[in-house]
């Protein structure tokens, strides 16, 4: 474990989170309930963190001091609402309320990743299929027809065949150079957009995007209000929730807008305002905001704005996924149906000549 960052499942940490909140509400000490759950967890890194998380509270430490000394399983808005809790005397109540947040986010991480492995998955084996017709079946059939064509001086291959014999000469005949360029440049587009102004450029792409931007957008806000209503209703001071709430969205446009609107509240402006002039934030959310600061209800009305984007992006994702399994298919078709049709043409031609005679 020394040295190494312990990656905990989502999934894992709601689990836990649940449990632990169960066994606190029956009057389960923290120190028992957590070397209990200790011995459940079947992960060895998570294993690990919470053996020292037992031991930190054994030794005195409050349960959100020891969970924030291991920053990459519990983040800031875990260890916030824990702090609350303890604070409130409702710990069990917050842990609750924490489990249903990383369980709800976890479905909504699944709904996506579910969407977008089928065309990650199909545009991967299209582009394997033809890569392997280029380089191993394409030019045993150009030998054969090269060979026709010499006994056959009149003869003469199709401008499809041409193009495709042509393309598979390219690729390989400069699989040294192609194959190590698109390598770096996929290493220097991950890189490039990793943080700072390029991170934010590849969010501010996304989106733009056709389709798949307003599904990102959607997603987006989804994360924010159910964050901030969260951690609202945990107690959690404002301005130190929207510090919380700008790292979790998931998109640095919207990160840069809350953080702006973090600034504008410090200086005595309602919430509303600054995400209002933003432009990031629909006009149904920044309206609902503002009558949530003015009726003191501005944690209820985001948990609503959370649960509308969450039925939006489930029924966006399920449209989705009904478009592109047949276009995909369409793809494929067209993409290997072209390349047989090629080869297959010059055949087609000598067939013809012959019934002539």
């Amino acid at each position: 474990m020394a040295g190494r960052k312990p990656r905990v499942r989502l999934r894992d940490l709601a689990i836990f989170t649940r449990q632990l909140s169960t066994m606190i509400s029956a009057g389960i000490p923290i120190l028992e309930s957590v070397e209990v759950l200790v011995e459940q967890v079947e992960d060895p890194g998570f294993k690990e963190v919470l053996r020292n998380v037992a031991d930190a509270v054994r030794a005195g430490t409050d349960l959100s001091e020891a969970m924030s000394q291991h920053p990459d399983v519990f983040k800031d808005l875990y260890i916030n609402m824990v702090r609350a809790g303890e604070a409130s005397g409702q710990l069990d109540e917050i842990l609750n309320r924490l489990a249903e947040y990383l369980e709800e986010t976890d479905a909504l991480r699944r709904e996506i990743k579910s969407a977008m492995t089928y065309p990650a998955v199909s545009l991967t084996m299209i582009v394997g299929i033809v890569i392997v017709l280029l380089v191993f079946v394409i030019p045993r059939f150009e030998k054969i027809f090269i060979s026709i064509k010499r006994q056959a001086k009149s003869f003469e291959l199709p401008l499809p065949t041409e193009i495709l014999f042509k393309t598979s000469h390219f690729v390989r005949e400069n699989m040294t150079i192609w194959v190590p360029a698109l390598v770096g440049l996929i290493v220097v587009i991950v890189l490039a957009t990793r943080g700072g102004k390029g991170s934010y450029l590849k969010d501010y792409i996304m989106l733009k995007l056709p389709v798949l931007g307003p599904l990102m957008h959607k997603v987006a806000l989804s994360r924010f209000a159910r964050t901030f209503a969260t951690l609202l209703q945990s107690g959690v001071p404002i301005l130190a929730t929207l510090d919380i709430v700008a790292t979790t969205t998931g998109n640095k446009v919207l990160e840069k807008a809350i953080v702006e609107a973090s600034r504008s509240i410090q200086e005595g402006e309602p919430l509303a305002v600054p995400l209002t002039k933003s432009g990031v934030f629909p006009t149904m959310v920044t309206r609902m905001v503002l009558i949530g600061e003015r009726s003191g209800a501005l944690e209820t009305l985001l948990s609503k704005i959370s649960d509308f984007y969450d039925t939006e992006v489930k029924a966006t994702v399920k449209q989705l996924t009904s478009l592109i399994e047949p276009i995909m298919m369409l793809l494929m078709g067209v993409v290997v149906g072209g390349v047989v049709m090629a080869v297959f043409l010059p055949i087609f031609k000598m067939a013809g000549a012959i019934g002539r005679r």
